[in-house]
């Protein structure tokens, strides 16, 4: 057994569970959409071992420049709205507009770690019942993306979702620990 198969095996990490990808099938999911649950999956577990005990200041702090982790939070959220508004086949909204245009915004007060996780957990839960009720024989209907009307599918857009959640979970984890090692929660 190599290292990576001692660290994700059941037995690893004092018992801990492995990833979601090697617990199996989700219930309910359509097979072609399995990698996308498992990588929401992977996020809705990390993203809060990473983010929960940040203060707002940490939250909100943007070391180097890069962006907060209360923006990738908020963007998390709002990203999968937005996404699924064009997997139904509609546009945007003005408030799904306005609310993109505001991510990177702390608010007065600033927001917490709960409320943000709260919307994430919430977002990821909407999509994984997206996934389960999704209708295979309409996975590769054309879609547009945006004001350009970008061509994609149903299938390319709720990937994305997966993907796009999961690249920002990696820098939320990162950008968390830069802000802890930097000491920016005064």
């Amino acid at each position: 057994m190599d290292r990576s198969e001692q660290r994700t095996s059941p037995e690893s990490a004092a018992g801990a569970a492995p990833e979601p990808w090697l617990r199996g099938p989700v219930p309910g999911i359509p097979p072609i959409l399995m990698p996308a649950a498992h990588a929401l999956m992977q996020a809705a577990e990390d993203i809060p071992r990473a983010a929960s005990s940040l203060t707002p200041h940490e939250l909100w702090a943007r070391p180097g420049g890069a962006a907060s982790v209360g923006f990738h939070l908020r963007h998390v959220a709002g990203s999968i709205d937005r996404l699924l508004t064009y997997a139904r086949g509609a546009s945007l909204e003005r408030a799904q507009i306005a609310t993109m245009r505001s991510e990177g915004e702390p608010g007065e007060p600033p927001a917490d770690a709960a409320t943000l996780l709260a919307g994430v957990s919430t977002a990821i839960e909407r999509v994984l019942g997206e996934l389960r009720s999704a209708r295979t024989d309409t996975l590769f209907e054309p879609r547009g993306v945006g004001r350009a009307q970008l061509p994609t599918n149903v299938f390319g857009l709720l990937v994305h979702i997966a993907e796009h959640t999961q690249r920002h979970s990696g820098q939320i984890i990162a950008t968390a620990k830069i802000v802890r090692a930097l000491g920016l929660g005064a």
